[in-house]
């Protein structure tokens, strides 16, 4: 089965609120791309409401959609983590990570009343934001000498190549990004200049 080169994701913060029985769920839900990026929302999601009840979460990374984790944080099992995860799937989302943030108000919800309360709060949240689609990109670095950049850059032109970075003097290097889809035949068509040395570097999605 092939590596997806396209998943949806969301471009921007979003927030959604949900009360039950004086109860309040904060939901937020951000883009992110790597573990630690989610370790850094969640250590200052608790510095800022330090005075909740449970921050409670789901995410997921990867056009794959094969990292993924819940954590209902001392609620009953399965009745807040799965119920976010399950929004961020049925919009078919990945490279996100949304946390609910529950101040609890005196009176027990039971597991259902959980279950609709964290599920109800991650699609608000959901609904804030657009959803987008991005594309998985291999990334090369071309060296080439100065001489032959309006070549390089007529090619990266034609292709509707991305740069990433780049630097020009006497020796020129260029960090492109290519469509997981077109990266072969991007490769193979740079391999047939001898006067550019291309280097995988690696992946990004």
């Amino acid at each position: 089965m092939k590596t997806p080169d396209t998943y949806l994701t969301i471009n921007d913060k979003g927030e959604g609120l949900y009360k039950e029985k004086g109860s309040k769920f904060i939901a937020l839900a951000y883009p992110v791309s790597t573990n630690d990026e989610i370790k850094i929302i969640l250590a200052n999601l608790r510095k800022e409401y330090h005075d909740a009840r449970h921050y409670c979460y789901a995410y997921q990374l990867g056009a794959d959609k094969k990292k993924f984790r819940v954590n209902d944080d001392g609620e009953p099992t399965n009745s807040a983590g799965q119920p976010i995860l399950g929004q961020i799937n049925s919009n078919n989302l990945t490279n996100i990570v949304v946390v609910v943030i529950r101040y609890f108000g005196g009176k027990l919800l039971g597991v259902g009343g959980l279950i609709n309360a964290y599920r109800t709060a991650a699609a608000n949240a959901l609904s804030d934001t657009k959803i987008i689609t991005k594309t998985v990109n291999d990334l090369y670095e071309l060296t080439f000498a100065y001489t032959i950049i309006n070549d390089v850059m007529r090619l990266i032109e034609e292709e509707k190549l991305t740069i990433v970075e780049q630097t020009f003097e006497a020796d020129c290097t260029i960090r492109i990004g290519v469509r997981l889809s077109k990266s072969e035949a991007i490769k193979k068509r740079i391999d047939k200049s001898p006067e550019v040395i291309i280097k995988y570097i690696g992946r990004n999605n």
